[in-house]
């Protein structure tokens, strides 16, 4: 427990990250659940890159331009395009294994797409084998460490100058917090799904990651952009189980409750049109038909090819009562992927010293207002290995002196209100469809919870994640009240039409109001 550097998150980008470390010093990484429990595990469709015959780097860079709506930062953009096949060649040197037809790789398409550059493996279990390289790689590795059930309640931080220099973790196994020192952080904690009532993010990804960077004072970039996946399994007693776009990418097709193709009505690319525009799709049609849900019809494809290419997704279906090779699924959209997140430049590095993030929990500006379709999963590779190679200067200074007695950088206080009542009021008002006023009904009903918040408490997992959610959810809803238009996956029904003026990131911190800078100021080397 006494590191060079600490990585927070298993993922793969806390994973590909250690990686680099490890060429360096001693990486411990840990997470709150079990290793293996990270969003990158549930990630289905498959991992984006240029490497078909008939695809080019280009292409893919102008996909993702489109998709995000006028708000990517482009140099992030080219970095994870032009990285992007060079990093899946040396997953598959380490042993990832992507499905192939005749001898070859199989590429399929999603959403936005338009070439047919999706990776798989496994039919749509790609970030499971994705993260289970990059483990057997990690793990190979004398100098890395893990400690699985350690949740990390708050980095620590001295006064001089607000540097980061360890975290406070709570040991399930004693019940106790512990002080881990480090001479640089990585922030991999995931998304941050779980603010909502309606997720297909599994249990811990409650925003974790934000919440710690924003009580360190870092800045926090586009959080107000979080995309909703338009087709989550809806039966009763079931969770939000995610049916991953790569489904309509085969030909399935979405209905209402009348049996009608409805989304050619919406867009032209019908059932292969950007996330944001397939999701409010579905939300206008169920208001329109009065109806809980819309269908997705797959039934066309027959029940060989989608028990050979969704195993997974058909399983779990089936223990849900629905045979999804002979009637249409119930779906509706649920909270998936945040955009935003702690804002950093390309290599990782936040604006507080010795802090970095990459993957979901970060904000380079890649994904603009709208990520496109399995580009996370590159995102995470890419530029976890970027922040892993830039955290590696610090391993020349030594650890602070403080970091041994360093306390969290505020008294553990816990908000008034209940998880539940978080995640309802930002469904509720932070969701697919917003509007001025229900977005001020969010803020002013959690601002009066953090005002009735009660210090002393026990500090647990629990606690901690209630506090992280409530945070969260404000952020959502300050930021999202702020930008006044409608851009990717912000929708105010007050402001329908993209405005000029806000395209722009927004920047928010502790210690400053929102604020809306333009993509030169978030390009490579722009924090210091």
């Amino acid at each position: 427990m006494n590191p060079d550097f600490l990585v927070i998150g298993a993922g793969v980008a806390g994973l590909r990250a250690a990686i680099e470390l490890a060429q360096t010093g001693a990486v411990l990484v840990v997470a709150k659940h079990s290793l293996r429990e990270s969003s990158s595990e549930y990630a289905q469709g498959g991992i984006a890159v240029a490497l078909n015959d008939d695809d080019e780097v280009r292409l893919h860079e102008e996909d993702t331009l489109y998709a995000g709506d006028g708000l990517c930062n482009g140099a992030a953009v080219r970095a994870l395009v032009e990285e992007g096949p060079a990093a899946i060649q040396e997953l598959i040197e380490w042993g990832a294994e992507f499905d192939r037809q005749d001898g070859t790789l199989a590429f399929t398409r999603e959403a936005a797409h338009s070439r047919n550059r999706i990776l798989h493996a496994r039919g749509d279990s790609t970030g499971s084998e994705i993260a289970r390289t990059l483990h057997r790689k990690a793990a190979s590795f004398p100098n890395i460490s893990f400690r699985s059930y350690a949740a990390t309640t708050d980095l620590l931080a001295g006064s001089a100058g607000g540097a980061v220099c360890g975290a406070a973790l709570y040991d399930a196994s004693t019940g106790q917090t512990v002080h881990v020192p480090a001479r640089a952080v990585l922030l991999a904690t995931g998304g941050l799904g779980r603010v909502f009532l309606n997720t297909t993010n599994p249990d811990v990804a409650t925003g974790d990651g934000v919440a710690m960077a924003w009580r360190a004072g870092a800045q926090i970039s586009d959080i107000e952009f979080v995309q909703f996946h338009p087709t989550a399994l809806y039966v009763e007693g079931a969770p939000r189980f995610l049916l991953s776009e790569a489904l309509r990418g085969e030909g399935g097709l979405l209905r209402n409750r009348a049996g009608e193709r409805f989304m050619e009505r919406y867009h032209s690319m019908a059932e292969m049109a950007p996330r944001d525009v397939v999701a409010r799709a579905i939300v206008t049609e169920m208001a329109r038909t009065a109806s809980s849900h819309v269908l997705l019809d797959l039934t066309p494809l027959g029940e060989d090819f989608l028990h050979s290419r969704f195993p997974r997704i058909f399983q779990t279906c089936l223990e849900y009562g629905v045979n999804i090779a002979r009637q249409p699924v119930p779906v509706r959209p649920a909270a998936h992927y945040a955009m935003g997140g702690v804002r950093t430049d390309l290599n990782g590095r936040t604006s507080v010293e010795r802090l970095f993030a990459a993957g979901e929990v970060a904000c380079t500006g890649v994904h603009g207002a709208n990520r496109l379709a399995s580009n996370s999963l590159l995102e995470g590779v890419v530029f976890g290995a970027r922040a892993g190679r830039a955290m590696r200067r610090w391993m020349a200074a030594p650890v602070p002196e403080y970091a041994h007695t360093g306390e969290p950088p505020e008294a553990f206080h816990t908000p008034a209100g209940s998880v539940h009542e978080f995640r309802e009021l930002a469904w509720t008002h932070c969701g697919i469809v917003r509007c001025g006023e229900g977005l001020s009904h969010a803020v002013s009903v959690l601002e009066a919870l953090e005002k009735d918040s009660t210090g002393g408490s026990e500090l647990t997992p629990e606690r901690s994640e209630a506090r992280n959610v409530h945070q969260v959810a404000l952020l959502i809803a300050r930021c999202a009240l702020a930008r006044e238009e409608s851009r990717g996956a912000h929708f105010r029904t007050d402001f329908p039409a993209k405005r000029p003026e806000f395209q722009k990131h927004s920047v928010i911190s502790r210690h400053s109001e929102i604020q809306y800078l333009p993509e030169e100021m978030l390009l490579a080397g722009a924090i210091e």
